[in-house]
Order: structure tokens, then C-alpha cells, then sequence
């Protein structure tokens, strides 16, 4: 009936601690939606990894989406574009600090109101972050397994995991909602 909901309501609003419960609850469960997906894209990746480490023989590239995307398994001992090769010790630190600071602010943020964009975008960061970084501390080197396609030559040896790609939207993310708000 159409007067129940305000009779609810009217009840809810007299009870006020109710009323607190069920906003706290339903901001929990928004709340595991954002750890969630940062638990699915470490799971994810670290899946396709080991996939891609057992399956795929060092040299060999497969196409696939019509010759659009190459698979082939690269070991990335640095950074991006394997900057820093040569300093592992700093670059663990590094990510590791990068990672504790990233998860700092997803904790301030996830106590807010009004801040899905940025902690979706914080989200992508961790989930992705947190791969390539237990990559580095249990292998010595970053899993990559597939490159674009492209007209463009330099784009074309570039070698990506899907990590690198939820680190890449999570920073525009972080970055555009900061902006806007």
C-alpha cells in the first residue's frame, strides 16, 4: 500500500537509531563494493598470470581479438618501461610505500560521503598495485603477457598485464573526481 512507506517511515524516524543502522549497513555494503574489486582484480591477474607463465613459452606471441591483441609473456624487472631494471631493492621499497600511502587514503576515504569516484579510482590503484607488487616480492620481476596492436610502432612493444591497465584508469579516475569535486 502506497501509506505503508510513510507509516516506515514515520516509524524509522521516531526510532532514530534505526534509521542510523540501516544507513550504516547499507554504506558498508557500499563500502565492500570498493574492497571487493580491488580483491577481484588482484585475483584476476594473479590468475592470468600464472596462466600466461605456464602456457605461454618465452618468444611465443599469439594473436587474438581479429590481430588487435598479442599475447606473449615478458618478465618486467623495473618500473614501467622497465625504468629502474638495475635498482630492485629501491623500487620494492618504493611500490611499497606507494601502496601504504595508496591504502591510507582509500581508508580516510572509505569514512566519507560522496567520494565513489575517487574510491573507485583508489580501488583500481590497490588492486592493481598490490599484484605487481606481490609479483615483485615473490617472483623478482612483474608478469606482463600482452601488447596492443597499433598503428604506432612504439606503442606496439610495449608489453602490459591487466594490473597496468587498472593502475592507468585508477589514477585518471582519482585524478578527474578531485578535479570535479
Amino acid at each position: 500500500m502506497a501509506g505503508d512507506g510513510l507509516i516506515c517511515t514515520g516509524r524509522l524516524k521516531r526510532f532514530g537509531f534505526v534509521s542510523r543502522c540501516f544507513t550504516n549497513y547499507a554504506r558498508r555494503n557500499q563500502r565492500m563494493k570498493f574492497a571487493i574489486l580491488s580483491f577481484t582484480i588482484f585475483g584476476g591477474d594473479f590468475f592470468l598470470k600464472t596462466y600466461m607463465e605456464r602456457h605461454l613459452k618465452g618468444g611465443e606471441e599469439k594473436e587474438i581479438c581479429r590481430g588487435r591483441i598479442l599475447l606473449r609473456r615478458h618478465h618486467n624487472s623495473g618500473m614501467a618501461l622497465n625504468m629502474l631494471k638495475n635498482c630492485r631493492t629501491a623500487l620494492k621499497i618504493i611500490c611499497g610505500s606507494m601502496l601504504l600511502l595508496l591504502g591510507s587514503l582509500w581508508f580516510i576515504f572509505l569514512g566519507r560521503k560522496e567520494n565513489s569516484g575517487i574510491l573507485l579510482g583508489l580501488s583500481l590503484l590497490l588492486g592493481g598495485g598490490a599484484s605487481n607488487f606481490y609479483d615483485r616480492i615473490s617472483r623478482g620481476y612483474v608478469i606482463d603477457y600482452f601488447s596492443f596492436c597499433t598503428p604506432f610502432r612504439w606503442l606496439n612493444q610495449i608489453v602490459f598485464n591487466i594490473s597496468d591497465l587498472c593502475i592507468f584508469a585508477g589514477a585518471i579516475l582519482g585524478i578527474w573526481n578531485c578535479e570535479r569535486g
